[in-house]
């Protein structure tokens, strides 16, 4: 290797160094950072949904520098309904175990929900995770005051989008949740059509909306986080 090869080499590693030292001291600390979880409730893994949540995650992360966020896509996961008890468990133990402890996180600033419509109705998958959520109702509201919003995504424009929307929001009623709409035009939460043959990145409108809704939960949130200041 020659001098100059070796100098170039030097210099390019002492830069890269100062870029992550700086990368450090601008990172919030541990205690400070906002995690902002989206749960994709389709049984189809990395698809319309879950496409759609991670679109509204990036969106959230450009809010504020102590976001951070945690995708949950529950395709091709077990997970049982309610039991008609405050468990944590269905009638046996299945994928919601794993998801339990970030649900729990102590820094959870905000939370995103989305289902398919199947027959103008969320998921069955995603309608046994907000059943699952009850374990969160006992012996506190561990979800009280935790901004929540919702994203639908249908086979057609008006396919009952907001009929899902509704659901999840009534159900995070029950926690004592912050609901979180979006913004024009779609004040309810976002509202996709997967007219493209699972390219949802073609509906324009329908992705601006899921973005919007990531930067209103997100928004909330930075609030939520300077009142408990």
């Amino acid at each position: 290797m020659s001098k100059e090869m070796t100098r170039r080499a030097m210099l390019a590693a002492a830069g890269a160094g100062a870029a992550l030292g700086a990368a450090a001291q601008d990172a919030p600390p541990a205690e400070e950072k906002i995690l902002i979880i989206g749960v994709s409730g389709s049984p189809r893994k990395g698809k319309t949904t879950a496409t759609a949540m991670a679109a509204a995650l990036e969106a959230a992360k450009g809010v504020d520098p102590r976001i951070t966020t945690e995708l949950v896509d529950l395709g091709g996961m077990k997970i049982a309904g309610s039991d008609g008890t405050s468990s944590s468990a269905g009638s046996a133990p299945d994928d919601f175990d794993a998801i339990l402890p970030l649900l729990k996180s102590p820094n959870l600033g905000g939370l995103l929900i989305g289902s398919p419509c199947y027959f103008r109705s969320l998921s069955s998958l995603c309608k046994a995770f907000l059943e699952r959520l009850a374990v969160l109702r006992e012996p506190e509201l561990l979800l009280a005051d935790v901004p929540v919003g919702a994203l639908a995504v249908g086979s057609y424009r008006n396919g009952g989008q907001e009929l899902v929307i509704e659901q999840i929001l009534t159900a995070m009623l029950c926690h004592e949740a912050m609901l979180v709409g979006g913004k024009p035009r779609a004040h309810q939460g976002a509202t996709l059509w997967n007219a493209h043959k699972d390219d949802i990145a073609q509906d324009e409108l329908g992705m601006e909306s899921a973005r919007l809704l990531g930067v209103r939960v997100a928004g909330a949130a930075v609030k939520l986080a300077a009142s408990k200041k």
